[in-house]
């Protein structure tokens, strides 16, 4: 069958051939020619559907003859012309000239298949002009499921791949910004705080004065007579607080009881007055967190311990002060938050 469908190609190339392929003369056809070479090759003789294929026609032939390359529209079959590179001429070392047409072939159908042969003209010294076919090349073309156990059976689909996803570079990236953030909020925060801090005029007066103004004033408002036990004792504690922190120079705004105890416990406080201080502040403290109310008396009896533990630091501090200055007089012209030698 592939033989009788090769005859009837070359009988309908031949006919389209010597119509308008080559001019009005008489055209030989003939199976060799002295001085000419044909040769056909492919890269690969078996290949599967879709595969590509190169199909190089080299012609080698005498300088005194001149070559009709081949038509780069020939039919080549049951094989598609995908690319192809025509007439690449060179030189041989004997004198000859050599021509090569490359095609690139591809086919979608199964079975042995033959690449038909392509007429190749010359015109010969004498005037003549001859045709000659390159050779037929067979070609196998397999079908992708050859291989396979069962070709008819269809197999199931494969359930969906689940990528894994490694989110361990944003869990980084997240922990850095937050970070990052955390650092921006602490700086913006320290530094409204130290310019509302510089923008606070500073009482040049001494700290037990000052201490001593708060108390009156606080004394006066009456606080724990309108039920205002917290308010009371909240600006109390801080009038005693500030006044030690001021003393010792030891910033005590921001610090809780226990981390206010734990700092003045290195601090030389006149004898007794530490275990007393501390009594007062978390005594304090069950008023202002405990919502307790203090028994009768202890609201005096806690006014009465801040005001004598004023007057006891100040009396030591103007202790410590004589024996450095020469002078007792020098406790009138201290300034508030100098550190006690």
């Amino acid at each position: 069958m592939q033989l009788r469908r090769l005859y009837i190609f070359v009988f309908c190339l031949l006919a389209m051939t010597a119509a308008s392929g080559y001019g009005q003369e008489d055209i030989d056809t003939v199976a060799s020619l002295a001085g000419i070479e044909i040769t056909t090759s492919v890269d690969r003789a078996e290949i599967y559907i879709g595969d590509l294929i190169t199909y190089t026609v080299a012609i080698t032939y005498d300088s005194t003859i001149e070559l009709i390359p081949p038509p780069l529209g020939a039919n080549l079959g049951a094989f598609d012309v995908k690319d192809y590179t025509a007439d690449i001429t060179s030189d041989l070392p004997d004198g000859r000239k050599k021509s090569e047409s490359v095609f690139i072939l591809s086919t979608f159908t199964t079975g042995d298949y033959l690449i038909p042969p392509v007429p190749i003209g010359f015109n010969l010294p004498d005037g003549s002009r001859k045709i000659m076919l390159s050779e037929v090349v067979p070609i196998k073309v397999k079908s992708l499921l050859a291989d396979a156990a069962d070709t008819t059976a269809v197999k199931p689909l494969k359930a969906p791949y689940e990528f894994q996803r490694d989110l361990t570079r944003y869990y980084l990236l997240g922990g850095a910004a937050f970070l990052l953030l955390v650092v921006i909020a602490l700086l913006i925060w320290w530094r409204l705080r130290k310019r509302k801090l510089a923008g606070k005029p500073v009482d040049l007066r001494p700290a037990w004065e000052i201490a001593f103004e708060k108390l009156a004033v606080l004394n006066q408002q009456n606080l724990p007579s309108d039920g205002q036990h917290k308010e009371y004792y909240i600006e109390l504690t801080e009038i005693a607080r500030e006044y030690l922190g001021r003393i010792y120079s030891i910033n005590v705004l921001d610090m809780t009881t226990e981390e206010f105890l734990g700092r003045f416990y290195e601090e030389k406080l006149p004898d007794g007055l530490f275990d007393d201080t501390g009594g007062f502040l978390k005594h304090a403290d069950l008023v202002k967190f405990a919502k307790m109310i203090p028994e009768s008396g202890c609201v005096e009896t806690d006014f009465d311990f801040v005001h004598n533990m004023i007057e006891l630091v100040r009396a030591d501090y103007v202790r410590r002060m004589v024996p450095v200055n020469g002078s007792a007089n020098v406790t009138e012209t201290v300034g508030a938050g100098e550190k006690l030698p």
